[in-house]
């Protein structure tokens, strides 16, 4: 029995130790040992921009001139979901990178690992290797040169796991061209029926099944490119639930049945499509075959008859005026629109002066020479007011239109738009879980749309069970049954095995104490 017991309490604690890993937590060292030579890695994402590599490639010289007991190895993708898929994988063998390009909603996750991601607000704040640190080898950006909003979007939890790295939003890409030829004039705040009524109108064809207004057999008025974005913008908007900062899902309500049956009108008729189910908006902007196009302000070069990234034939482009607008309202005296873009993360190592490296490098991507040099290659905005200030930038902007390439009006126009509107982006909560919020939020929009293709009625019966397929699909349900006070359903093998070993050893305790009592 002993020796049982003793099986027993192994496997007991086998089980509760299984995955763990050594609890490594980061304090900033006293002194950089330049003796020493390092290596870090550094994930990033390009958006298959060779220029936007050209600036990662200059920012790692010049950073290694600086620093040449520094060696950086970049690592490009061209998907921030693959970024996150393989960061995933590397948690599970101890083999992440040093430096990572991210959203906060995927560092949210990151930090399920025993401190993987590193707590930057000490080393944000030291006076000799934080922000404008008196040891820093150039000229890197103070804490008060930093854009307060995007600063504040990489706190999760209340300390700061990031530093903002770009900044876009969304933006509202208009052909005024088919626009005006309609009747109708460009207010400067589009509203959602302001949209609607004119993709509406844009449905009307001849007799021989052309449109009217393009003369061609494809028109699509209205294309949005994230649908997630959309549903969390719309409810925004309306005052109503997404999720809070507990991480509880309030998605599921009535306001939100109210956008899909809304959408699902303007998809019955044609008016509307998304960018999973038909293809870029700028691509059938470009074509005359879409008037409103809406699509993150980093997507700003392909915009346009004259835009620097056309991703069509030259033969099918079709000339027209491009104005930039904000995404449509549903109140035009109270503007909400996302701010986005990526975040750049460190990851915590053994060594400390390795993570001190990683923040040095981290740091000079915020130098105005990164910073002004990765915003000219798209509609991107500098996270610091020291870029935004600064002459070369003030130049920059202020040639809008000089070219279609470095210059390009629609893209300047872009960066405007989000600088003029800063006070009215906003950010959703981040917790372990909120991407996968943010996913089921976009298939909302997509299921309902495949649907309507399909000629499925869209009621409450629909919704309701698409609420219920979501919720499962994107493993809401437990957070959601929670709410609601319903079954949690089944408990994961892993559990069901610890508890079970649990209960056995429970009973084998039991059964040696019993039989012990008996032979005295």
């Amino acid at each position: 029995m002993k020796k049982i017991f003793c099986l027993l309490f192994i496997l007991l604690m086998l089980c509760g130790c299984h995955g763990s890993k050594e609890n490594r937590e980061f304090t900033v060292p006293e002194s950089f040992d330049l003796s020493r030579n390092y290596e870090i890695s550094f994930w990033a994402k390009n958006d298959t921009n060779i220029r936007q590599v050209n600036v990662y490639k200059k920012a790692i010289s010049d950073f290694e001139e600086l620093y040449p007991n520094i060696k950086v190895n970049l690592k490009l993708y061209t998907d921030y979901s693959r970024i996150y898929n393989d960061v995933i994988t590397n948690i599970a063998t101890d083999t992440t990178p040093d430096v990572c390009i991210s959203y906060p909603d995927h560092i949210a996750t990151y930090m399920t690992g025993n401190n993987t991601i590193v707590q930057l607000d000490e080393l944000m704040e030291d006076e000799k290797y934080g922000l404008g640190g008196s040891e820093v080898r150039f000229d890197s950006p103070s804490r008060d040169e930093m854009v307060e909003e995007f600063l504040d979007e990489c706190k999760i939890s209340g300390n700061y796991y990031a530093v903002p790295f770009m900044r876009s939003t969304e933006a509202l890409y208009i052909n005024k061209t088919y626009v005006e030829k309609l009747g109708y004039q460009i207010p400067d705040q589009p509203t959602w029926d302001f949209v609607w009524e004119v993709s509406e109108k844009a449905m009307a064809k001849d007799e021989e099944g052309n449109f009217i207004l393009n003369g061609q057999k494809v028109m699509i008025p209205f294309i949005y490119k994230s649908t997630d974005n959309m549903m969390i913008s719309m409810l925004k908007q309306l005052d109503a639930p997404y999720s809070d900062d507990y991480g509880d899902i309030l998605i599921f309500n009535d306001t939100t049945s109210q956008i899909l049956k809304q959408i699902a009108e303007h998809v019955e008729s044609g008016a509307f499509s998304t960018f999973k189910i038909s293809s870029y908006p700028a691509n059938f902007l470009n074509a005359g075959q879409c008037i409103f196009a809406i699509d993150s302000t980093a997507g700003a070069t392909w915009m346009g008859s004259d835009a620097p990234l056309l991703d069509i034939p030259e033969d099918k482009i079709v000339r027209f005026e491009t104005v930039v607008r904000p995404i449509p309202q549903y109140d035009e005296d109270n503007v909400w629109m996302m701010s986005q873009g990526p975040s750049l993360c460190i990851f915590n190592k053994k060594d400390s002066n390795e993570v001190l490296a990683s923040w040095f490098f981290v740091q000079y991507l915020l130098s105005n020479d990164t910073q002004i040099g990765y915003s000219k290659t798209e509609g991107y905005v500098p996270v610091t007011q020291k870029a935004q200030d600064s002459e070369e930038y003030k130049d920059y902007l202020s040639r809008s239109g000089e070219d279609n390439d470095t210059y390009y009006s629609i893209k300047i126009d872009a960066c405007r738009l989000l600088m003029e509107s800063v006070k009215n982006t906003f950010v959703t909560s981040v917790f372990n879980g909120s991407a996968s919020l943010r996913d089921a939020a976009g298939n909302l929009i997509e299921s309902t749309c495949k649907a309507v293709r399909r000629k499925e009625t869209i009621d409450d019966v629909f919704i309701e069970d698409l609420y219920d397929k979501t919720s499962s699909l994107y493993h809401l349900d437990q957070t959601r049954a929670v709410m609601t006070g319903s079954d949690l359903g089944p408990l994961p093998l892993t559990s069901r095995i610890l508890l079970g070993t649990i209960g056995l050893a429970w009973t084998g305790i039991i059964i040696y104490l019993v039989m012990t009592k008996r032979n005295k």
